[in-house]
């Protein structure tokens, strides 16, 4: 792996169940994995004993000066924390690129095989996938790009982004970020979406691709990070978190079919502007 990325895994309560260090491994990643803890952890500790120097942490009073939480609960037991201080310590540690992860992915898999049909088969070679990721990030202009969630490819072969290899103008979960193109994640639940939306909306680029994915544990399932944040807010809270940042582009619907919940759902055509060249204007005819 190159020498100027690293991986930041954002970790709290856990230290003990970070199933992400070894999938990174065990999937071929040789690259620096760095830990990312907050000062109030009181685990912290036990992350030093097992990581040593890896461990980075940061101060969330601190971070929370910098930009909207979106609310004043006073309840700061959220990712969004560790996500905007991961580009103060990239820069810190030396880095130009880096990945953020959360701490329990059990899989990395490619979702297309070599001619392009749908397929499920766990990556080997993650320093090839980030490295391209990573290429690709350096040659363009999007503020981050990331690659699928289970989520995204629901029914398998017969699902919607199945039958070809495509994107999606979204980034959540896994992103891959440039140290000297920093953008803020707003709003402390949803952070992800909120960003997303509310910032393309302002000119910033975001891409998920998804021909790689990640698979992480149940939600609410492995104790600790957000779990007891989620339990305590609800799906209805979680969602319109991204409608008070983008009211224009998020709305609060029902989803799933059996068991259905509260979700947000994303109007994109009036989320992500579609910016045509001046090339292309026509002349107005006398």
């Amino acid at each position: 792996m190159q020498a100027n990325f690293c991986a930041f895994i954002l970790t709290n309560g856990r230290p003990d169940s970070v199933v992400t260090t070894a999938t990174l491994r065990g999937s071929g990643y040789t690259g620096r994995i760095l830990y990312v803890v907050d000062t109030d952890d009181k685990t912290g500790p036990r992350y030093v004993e097992k990581y040593g120097d890896d461990v980075l942490f940061f101060s969330k009073s601190e971070i929370a000066e910098t930009f909207d939480e979106g609310d004043n609960f006073a309840d700061r037991r959220a990712i969004i924390y560790a996500r905007n201080a991961c580009w103060s310590l990239a820069k810190h540690a030396g880095y130009d690129y880096f990945v953020q992860l959360d701490d329990d992915y059990t899989r990395f898999s490619y979702r297309f095989d070599k001619d392009g049909f749908y397929s499920d088969k766990q990556i080997f070679s993650l320093d090839v996938v980030f490295g391209n990721l990573v290429k690709y990030l350096e040659r363009t202009t999007f503020a981050s790009i990331a690659i699928a969630q289970g989520g995204d490819h629901l029914g398998g072969g017969a699902g919607t982004y199945a039958q070809k290899i495509t994107t999606k103008r979204k980034a959540m979960n896994t992103f891959f970020c440039a140290t000297d193109r920093p953008f803020q994640f707003v709003g402390r639940i949803n952070e992800d979406v909120n960003t997303y939306t509310c910032k393309q909306r302002k000119g910033l680029s975001f891409l998920t691709i998804l021909g790689a994915s990640i698979v992480q544990k149940q939600t609410q399932s492995n104790a600790g990070g957000m779990t007891d944040l989620y339990k305590d807010s609800g799906t209805y809270v979680k969602s319109f978190y991204s409608v008070m940042y983008c009211p224009s582009g998020v709305i609060i619907t029902e989803m799933g079919e059996k068991h259905r919940r509260l979700h947000h759902r994303i109007n994109w055509n009036a989320c992500a502007p579609k910016i045509i060249r001046e090339t292309h204007r026509k002349t107005k005819r006398s």
